[in-house]
């Protein structure tokens, strides 16, 4: 049987879901959580760590430990995001070999695809795990706002965890998917996603299975890590005010005020107050020895982020300008992601939109699910289920003087096409530079430029004399193609922009080689603890029937032979465990499984002839 998953591929948390028997459904992991924290680490040993193992040791190792890689993904090394992250994080940032972000951890440099590919190998095999066969397929969700390279990047950490994409959509979409799904509604929703580090907003008409996105916006910098920070922020300037003591360049200090600001975040929610007790929070190189013993305040925390709920709303009122649409005409706004507990985010939409938000999805599930009903409905070719999106950004070319010409505004429909034709700027002119960008400014050299091309074999005349018809599309999965024609001869030329996630193909090859291996070494070590676990139970079952058996087979030489060789069977097993040798073991938990099954015979002999 084929199994097609659904990922919610978060800053803060991963969730993993399915559709079975019709009911989309989250997947919980090995320890029973229904979702996964984002995070990485590499152990001395050079172990490497994903989920809840890297957050337990992030305050011991936080040099070595990523956290929200999402904000940087598909972000170049000079973008405004990758200098603020490196400012503020504990791990380690470098530059890539072609202008992008990595990390550095230990002695090893990771793109940051990869490390996303380590967090989504661990849902594929948490998926596996629970469905008992193998998983190589997925749809993955990203923020509605993400641009091309980080779309790009997000396939690529998929493809180096060993899945198939089948999709990338957008997850504020997804929660829409999953807020209707089996409804048979028609409702005009607004979806408010507001998570550990993205903001996006939606709205959507959704009608008998249509899911039409009517606007989108976002901020892909905007979320519960910036709330954090300004709490973090708060708790550095007051320590170092009380004590004249400054902390920031104490790695360990600044992991445990980072935990500790996310916590009373996360408290702040439900309680009025909260207390960030920090023990041996920092000691000077004299050995003297500071503490943190702080209160902090819901009203306190409203007053250090409203400035960053009021941004959400600013972009609200932007899509719901674009969408052409009054705020009455809307008959629900759905909430999600982790940050929208927070009772100053929940008062602040319901008065922008005039409406109560709906609470009846789970904030942090909800995409999962979502991108599990579009998985679902890919491979089954649901025809009842219609998911129409919108190309987040918009597309066009640059223009004498340095502009932008959009050929494709923010916000249409995909599917799409849109052509425009140009004149050359200077007299006998034979050829013409196409630069393909993304964006919203009107400057051109202010947008993402996803790739150039160029148009020869021009006739030589006058400026303004030869035309060039340049054409745009954007196929159902978001890939951008553009085309340039000569309109006087039919000279065409044309390129798919491909979107880089800073990986080349050979460098992306070898990875998934790696990633490959490494799952394979895995899966043969979990094999072997396996293996491991069940023999020391099956010593101890032994150990602890000894005496039973050897009174019930007392006083006969076959009784003295079966014990002696019982003996030397565990002893061989003891041995070959303390050794660690897992190659060995089958042929031990064999002979072990023997001796109880001699053992077990000789109680049922014992147990039969005191009944009669």
């Amino acid at each position: 049987m084929e199994y097609v998953v659904g990922i919610d591929l978060g800053t803060t948390n991963t969730c993993v879901a399915i559709v079975e028997q019709g009911v989309p459904k989250v997947i919980p992991n090995k320890g029973g959580y229904r979702t996964t924290p984002s995070m990485v680490a590499m152990s001395e040993s050079s172990k490497r760590l994903v989920g809840h193992l890297a957050k337990r040791q992030v305050v011991t190792n936080p040099a070595n430990t990523i956290y929200a890689a999402k904000r940087l993904i598909g972000r170049k090394w000079n973008s405004t995001a990758g200098r603020t992250v490196a400012q503020t994080c504990p791990y380690t940032i470098v530059e890539g070999p072609h202008g992008d972000i990595r990390l550095k951890v230990r002695e090893h440099v990771y793109s940051v695809p990869e490390i996303s590919a380590f967090i989504l190998a661990e849902m594929k095999m948490v998926a596996e795990q629970y469905l008992g066969g193998p998983v190589e397929k997925a749809v993955i969700t990203v923020p509605a706002y993400f641009n091309d390279n980080q779309r790009q990047a997000t396939k690529d950490a998929g493809r180096i965890a060993g899945l198939e994409v089948i999709r990338i959509i957008n997850e504020p979409t997804a929660a829409a998917l999953a807020y209707g799904f089996g409804k048979n509604l028609e409702r005009k929703v607004a979806v408010y996603d507001l998570g550990g580090g993205t903001f996006d907003v939606s709205i959507l008409d959704i009608g008998h299975g249509v899911f039409e996105v009517i606007s989108t916006a976002g901020d892909t910098f905007l979320g519960g890590e910036n709330f954090d920070l300004r709490v973090m922020q708060y708790l550095i300037e007051t320590f170092e005010e009380e004590t004249g003591v400054a902390i920031r360049e104490d790695r360990m200090a600044m992991q445990r005020l980072k935990d500790a600001a996310e916590k009373a975040r996360c408290e702040l929610s439900n309680v009025r107050e909260t207390v960030i007790d920090l023990p041996f929070l920092h000691t000077t190189p004299s050995g003297k020895v500071f503490h943190m013993h702080e209160a902090l305040t819901a009203q306190q925390l409203e007053g250090l982020t409203e400035d960053l709920i009021d941004d959400t709303i600013k972009i609200c009122a932007r899509t719901l300008a674009s969408a052409s649409l009054d705020k009455k005409e809307l008959d629900d706004v759905v909430l999600v992601g982790g940050m929208t507990r927070m009772p100053l985010v929940q008062r602040k939409v319901a008065e922008f939109f005039g409406i109560e938000p709906c609470k009846g999805v789970h904030p942090d599930e909800v995409v999962a699910l979502g991108a599990a009903i579009q998985a679902a409905a890919l491979v089954d070719n649901t025809p009842e289920l219609l998911l129409l999106d919108v190309t987040p950004h918009s597309l066009g070319i640059m223009i004498v003087g340095g502009y932008f010409h959009r050929l494709i505004e923010q916000n249409t429909t995909i599917p799409t096409r849109a052509g425009h034709v140009f004149t050359t700027v200077r007299d006998n002119q034979t050829s013409v530079k196409i630069l393909v960008l993304q964006g919203e400014s009107d400057k051109a050299a202010e947008n993402e430029m996803l790739g150039e091309f160029i148009l020869s074999g021009l006739r030589r005349a006058p400026r303004g004399q030869v035309e060039v018809e340049v054409t745009f599309s954007i196929s159902v999965d978001g890939i951008v193609s553009v085309s340039a024609k000569d309109l006087e001869t039919g000279r065409e030329q044309s390129i798919t922009v491909t979107a880089t996630s800073g990986l080349t193909e050979d460098e992306l090859r070898d990875l998934v080689r790696q990633s490959q291996s490494y799952m394979i070494e895995l899966r043969a070590s979990e094999e072997i603890e396996r293996r491991r676990q069940h023999a020391e139970k099956l010593v101890d079952t032994i150990r602890n029937l000894f005496p039973q058996v050897e009174d019930a087979m007392s006083g006969t030489r076959f009784g003295r032979d079966a014990m002696a060789k019982a003996e030397a069977v565990v002893q061989r097993a003891e041995q070959d465990l303390s050794r660690g040798d897992g190659k060995g073991l089958l042929d031990t938990i064999d002979s072990l499984d023997r001796t109880l099954g001699m053992f077990k015979n000789v109680m049922h002999k014992k147990s039969e002839a005191a009944h009669r």
